[in-house]
């Protein structure tokens, strides 16, 4: 079995140093033995690679090969070698080293260290530095993922070679979607998705005051209500361009509508706000100023996205540490209001009076645990993307 194991360990170093595309050493053959719990630590790239070849052994059904349990921990470094006369990085070197334990009726019964190291030249363009590492998240994945889809924002025909590159491999069931702007007709990335079969080219348009008109006629016309001429007007601009917003406004337009016979500009203005776009600092003095009914209306009447979700984590880490400088101050100086008078950077005067409000809300111990949640909730955004404004929301509403 170490055999076996530093088979495998080669094969994950080759992979992610090089990107070579593999497929499981073990799917052909039979072994005697199987594996009934794998614990997993360390490098994730590297153990990708490890859990996929390792996974015909964890499939196993037969009864009669002899269990096993493995622990392994892995560890990837880079590291500058040399640099050039401009002072840039010249050489890189990237090395492995894997710990794998084999357990047998919960005694160790096999201890290995594996640790393999390779010198690779810079490349020039830093975009490239980063392909390999991006197509082995490609062609891995683990036992415990059914579907993955990668979004890249921004495409552009820096992204050319690269997609030539995962083309020219082995057939992968990770999905791709590529966002970019207006690309012109000379566009070598536009060129390759309308040439090649096997990938597809989208257009898509902005919504103008032509197409924003027929869904508010079509809503209309579906939940047969109707809205005069100087409401849809008001509707769309408020709507910012964006049909989803419109048809949140347009959906608590027609539960007003069943209380109320006529709709006026004014129930419009009163109910439709979106385009007052808070600011991510407003929701963050807000949630420290513990007011939970702005916060509540801040939430509602804003679609922030995932991508907003690090920065109002970050700006809310930013005030409370300057709220926990103030606490601390205020220990020992019972005047809150001299305190912040006398902050070092001084205090905006127009923040003075939520700082104060903040301050008389929390606890020095408090904001330290706040700080400290902080922390554990932007490492939880950033595992999972995908929910990060659902994390945020509950956080900021729950003191």
């Amino acid at each position: 079995m170490n055999k076996i194991f530093s088979k495998i360990i080669t094969i994950a170093f080759i992979f992610v140093t090089t990107s070579c595309s593999y497929k499981p050493i073990f799917s052909e053959k039979n072994y005697n033995f199987q594996i009934d719990e794998l614990i997993l630590s360390g490098d994730e790239d590297v153990n990708r690679v490890i859990d996929r070849q390792l996974s015909m052994i964890k499939k196993s059904q037969n009864l009669n090969n002899e269990n096993f349990s493995v622990i392994i921990n892995s560890i990837k470094n880079k590291g500058i070698i040399s640099n050039d006369s401009k002072g840039d990085p010249l050489k890189f070197e990237i090395s492995i080293n894997v710990n794998y334990k084999i357990l047998e009726n919960g005694q160790i019964i096999l201890e290995r260290d594996i640790e393999k190291s390779n010198i690779f030249n810079n490349k020039s363009d830093k975009f490239e530095l980063d392909q390999d590492e991006f197509i082995l998240s490609l062609f891995t994945k683990s036992l415990f993922e059914t579907d993955k889809i990668i979004i890249i924002s921004r495409g552009s025909d820096k992204l050319f070679n690269l997609i030539s590159e995962i083309l020219e491999k082995e057939t992968i069931e990770t999905k791709i979607i590529i966002k970019s702007a207006n690309l012109e007709k000379k566009s070598k990335l536009r060129n390759l998705f309308e040439k090649e079969k096997r990938i597809i080219c989208t257009p898509v348009y902005d919504d103008d005051i032509r197409s924003l008109s027929s869904i508010i006629n079509s809503f209309l016309r579906d939940q047969k209500f109707n809205l005069s001429q100087e409401i849809k007007n008001i509707l769309i601009e408020r709507s910012k361009g964006d049909r989803i917003n419109l048809k949140n406004e347009l959906l608590k337009l027609k539960s007003l509508s069943i209380s109320k016979n006529k709709l006026s500009t004014e129930d419009v203005i009163k109910l439709s706000n979106l385009a007052e776009n808070y600011s991510v600092f407003e929701l963050s003095d807000n949630y420290l100023a513990k007011n939970s009914k702005k916060v509540s209306n801040i939430l509602n009447e804003n679609n922030y996205s995932s991508e907003d979700c690090i920065l109002i984590i970050r700006t809310i880490l930013n005030k409370s540490k300057r709220l926990l400088k103030i606490r601390t101050e205020a220990d020992n100086n019972s005047n809150i209001d001299q305190v912040i008078s006398t902050f070092k950077p001084p205090i905006f005067w127009k923040e003075k009076d939520i700082i104060k409000k903040q301050a008389q809300s929390w606890s020095t111990h408090e904001v330290r645990e706040i700080i400290y949640k902080i922390n554990d909730l932007e490492a939880l955004v950033k595992k999972n993307t995908t929910n990060s404004m659902l994390f945020v929301s509950n956080f900021v509403s729950n003191y």
